[in-house]
Protein backbone atom coordinates (compact mmCIF):
# COMPACT_ATOMS: atom_id res chain seq x y z
CA UNK A 1 0.00 0.00 0.00
CA UNK A 2 0.92 3.38 -1.11
CA UNK A 3 2.53 5.53 2.10
CA UNK A 4 1.31 9.54 2.31
CA UNK A 5 4.19 11.76 3.30
CA UNK A 6 3.27 15.27 4.06
CA UNK A 7 4.75 18.68 2.45
CA UNK A 8 4.72 21.96 2.79
CA UNK A 9 2.75 24.54 1.08
CA UNK A 10 4.29 24.98 -2.43
CA UNK A 11 5.24 28.22 -3.99
CA UNK A 12 3.11 30.87 -4.07
CA UNK A 13 2.26 31.34 -0.69
CA UNK A 14 3.91 34.57 0.12
CA UNK A 15 1.73 37.41 1.51
CA UNK A 16 0.31 39.56 -1.21
CA UNK A 17 -0.96 43.12 -0.37
CA UNK A 18 -3.49 45.09 -2.46
CA UNK A 19 -6.22 47.22 -1.71
CA UNK A 20 -5.99 48.04 1.60
CA UNK A 21 -6.17 44.49 1.81
CA UNK A 22 -3.81 41.50 3.34
CA UNK A 23 -3.72 38.01 1.95
CA UNK A 24 -1.99 35.21 3.93
CA UNK A 25 -2.17 31.59 4.23
CA UNK A 26 -2.73 30.63 7.50
CA UNK A 27 -1.87 27.73 9.76
CA UNK A 28 -5.11 26.16 11.52
CA UNK A 29 -3.18 23.97 13.38
CA UNK A 30 -5.33 20.38 13.87
CA UNK A 31 -8.40 20.43 11.88
CA UNK A 32 -11.33 17.65 12.81
CA UNK A 33 -14.90 17.33 11.54
CA UNK A 34 -17.33 16.48 14.45
CA UNK A 35 -20.29 14.75 13.37
CA UNK A 36 -22.77 13.14 15.89
CA UNK A 37 -24.48 9.89 15.48
CA UNK A 38 -28.32 10.32 14.19
CA UNK A 39 -30.13 11.66 17.74
CA UNK A 40 -26.73 12.23 19.46
CA UNK A 41 -26.13 15.51 18.64
CA UNK A 42 -27.38 16.81 23.07
CA UNK A 43 -24.66 14.03 24.11
CA UNK A 44 -21.89 15.49 21.99
CA UNK A 45 -23.07 19.07 22.88
CA UNK A 46 -23.00 17.78 26.41
CA UNK A 47 -19.54 16.50 25.99
CA UNK A 48 -17.92 18.99 24.51
CA UNK A 49 -19.61 21.76 26.86
CA UNK A 50 -17.95 20.01 29.68
CA UNK A 51 -14.33 20.65 27.39
CA UNK A 52 -15.76 24.41 27.51
CA UNK A 53 -16.60 24.18 23.86
CA UNK A 54 -20.19 23.01 22.71
CA UNK A 55 -21.63 22.79 19.28
CA UNK A 56 -22.40 25.88 18.13
CA UNK A 57 -25.74 26.33 16.13
CA UNK A 58 -26.04 27.38 12.50
CA UNK A 59 -23.85 29.98 11.65
CA UNK A 60 -21.78 30.71 14.20
CA UNK A 61 -18.40 29.67 15.77
CA UNK A 62 -17.29 29.63 19.79
CA UNK A 63 -14.06 30.15 20.76
CA UNK A 64 -12.44 28.97 23.95
CA UNK A 65 -8.42 30.41 24.40
CA UNK A 66 -6.47 29.18 20.75
CA UNK A 67 -9.13 26.48 20.22
CA UNK A 68 -12.77 27.07 18.13
CA UNK A 69 -15.78 24.87 16.86
CA UNK A 70 -17.60 26.22 13.93
CA UNK A 71 -20.55 24.97 12.64
CA UNK A 72 -19.31 23.72 9.46
CA UNK A 73 -23.13 21.96 7.56
CA UNK A 74 -25.92 20.28 9.19
CA UNK A 75 -24.89 18.33 12.35
CA UNK A 76 -21.62 18.77 11.21
CA UNK A 77 -19.04 20.93 13.04
CA UNK A 78 -15.12 21.64 12.62
CA UNK A 79 -12.82 21.96 15.95
CA UNK A 80 -9.83 23.72 15.01
CA UNK A 81 -6.73 24.37 17.09
CA UNK A 82 -6.76 21.54 19.56
CA UNK A 83 -6.50 18.07 19.08
CA UNK A 84 -9.95 16.13 18.99
CA UNK A 85 -11.39 14.55 22.14
CA UNK A 86 -12.61 11.08 21.66
CA UNK A 87 -16.67 11.18 21.63
CA UNK A 88 -18.28 8.23 21.91
CA UNK A 89 -21.42 9.67 20.36
CA UNK A 90 -19.80 10.86 16.78
CA UNK A 91 -17.68 10.61 14.20
CA UNK A 92 -14.71 12.50 14.71
CA UNK A 93 -12.40 12.68 11.35
CA UNK A 94 -9.37 14.17 11.29
CA UNK A 95 -9.00 17.19 8.10
CA UNK A 96 -5.57 18.82 9.81
CA UNK A 97 -3.57 17.28 6.71
CA UNK A 98 -6.68 18.01 3.60
CA UNK A 99 -7.84 21.66 5.31
CA UNK A 100 -6.07 25.52 5.07
CA UNK A 101 -6.81 28.77 6.04
CA UNK A 102 -6.54 31.83 4.09
CA UNK A 103 -6.55 35.12 5.88
CA UNK A 104 -8.16 38.14 4.77
CA UNK A 105 -7.19 41.57 7.19
CA UNK A 106 -7.81 44.94 6.08
CA UNK A 107 -10.23 47.63 5.39
CA UNK A 108 -10.90 46.64 1.90
CA UNK A 109 -11.46 42.32 2.99
CA UNK A 110 -15.02 42.86 2.85
CA UNK A 111 -14.67 44.85 -0.84
CA UNK A 112 -12.79 42.26 -1.79
CA UNK A 113 -15.23 39.26 -1.21
CA UNK A 114 -18.21 41.14 -1.78
CA UNK A 115 -17.27 40.78 -5.45
CA UNK A 116 -15.97 36.42 -4.99
CA UNK A 117 -18.89 35.34 -2.71
CA UNK A 118 -22.53 35.08 -3.01
CA UNK A 119 -23.47 36.14 0.60
CA UNK A 120 -23.75 39.48 2.71
CA UNK A 121 -20.78 40.03 4.55
CA UNK A 122 -21.64 43.28 5.92
CA UNK A 123 -21.25 43.51 9.93
CA UNK A 124 -24.77 43.93 10.05
CA UNK A 125 -25.78 40.75 8.11
CA UNK A 126 -22.46 38.45 8.65
CA UNK A 127 -20.87 39.52 12.35
CA UNK A 128 -17.84 38.67 14.11
CA UNK A 129 -17.87 34.94 14.69
CA UNK A 130 -20.30 34.19 12.16
CA UNK A 131 -20.02 31.40 9.71
CA UNK A 132 -21.06 30.18 5.73
CA UNK A 133 -20.45 27.38 3.87
CA UNK A 134 -20.20 29.60 0.39
CA UNK A 135 -18.58 29.15 -3.28
CA UNK A 136 -15.54 31.13 -4.33
CA UNK A 137 -15.59 30.98 -7.68
CA UNK A 138 -15.68 26.90 -7.98
CA UNK A 139 -14.00 26.60 -4.75
CA UNK A 140 -15.96 25.08 -1.51
CA UNK A 141 -14.91 27.35 1.15
CA UNK A 142 -16.00 27.69 4.94
CA UNK A 143 -15.87 31.10 5.58
CA UNK A 144 -15.68 33.10 8.82
CA UNK A 145 -15.39 36.49 10.37
CA UNK A 146 -12.20 37.56 12.80
CA UNK A 147 -11.68 40.59 13.78
CA UNK A 148 -11.62 43.13 11.25
CA UNK A 149 -11.36 40.78 8.30
CA UNK A 150 -11.81 37.06 7.35
CA UNK A 151 -10.86 33.05 7.68
CA UNK A 152 -11.37 31.23 4.52
CA UNK A 153 -10.95 27.57 4.87
CA UNK A 154 -11.15 25.10 1.82
CA UNK A 155 -9.25 22.01 0.94
CA UNK A 156 -5.48 22.15 0.62
CA UNK A 157 -5.83 21.00 -2.99
CA UNK A 158 -7.72 24.36 -3.65
CA UNK A 159 -5.50 26.39 -2.17
CA UNK A 160 -4.24 27.88 -5.53
CA UNK A 161 -7.26 28.50 -6.75
CA UNK A 162 -8.93 30.69 -4.45
CA UNK A 163 -5.99 32.47 -3.90
CA UNK A 164 -5.51 33.42 -7.65
CA UNK A 165 -9.49 34.29 -7.50
CA UNK A 166 -8.90 36.47 -4.32
CA UNK A 167 -5.37 38.04 -5.65
CA UNK A 168 -7.03 38.78 -8.93
CA UNK A 169 -10.07 40.71 -6.89
CA UNK A 170 -7.98 42.67 -5.29
CA UNK A 171 -6.23 43.71 -8.35
CA UNK A 172 -9.09 44.50 -10.10
CA UNK A 173 -10.32 46.95 -6.70
CA UNK A 174 -6.89 48.51 -6.68
CA UNK A 175 -6.56 49.55 -10.27
CA UNK A 176 -10.80 50.91 -9.37
CA UNK A 177 -8.98 53.24 -6.14
CA UNK A 178 -6.21 54.31 -8.70
CA UNK A 179 -8.48 55.14 -11.77
CA UNK A 180 -11.28 56.75 -9.74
Amino acid sequence: MAELIASALRDGTTPFEAAETLMEVLDLGPVAAILPWPGRAAAVDAALKARGLGLPAPGTSLEVADARILWAGRETAFLIGMPPPALADAAVIDLTDGWVGLGLSGAGSEAVLARLVPIDLRPGSFAGGAVARTLLGHVQILIQRRGSGFELMMMRSYLQSARHEVAGAMRRLAALSVAG
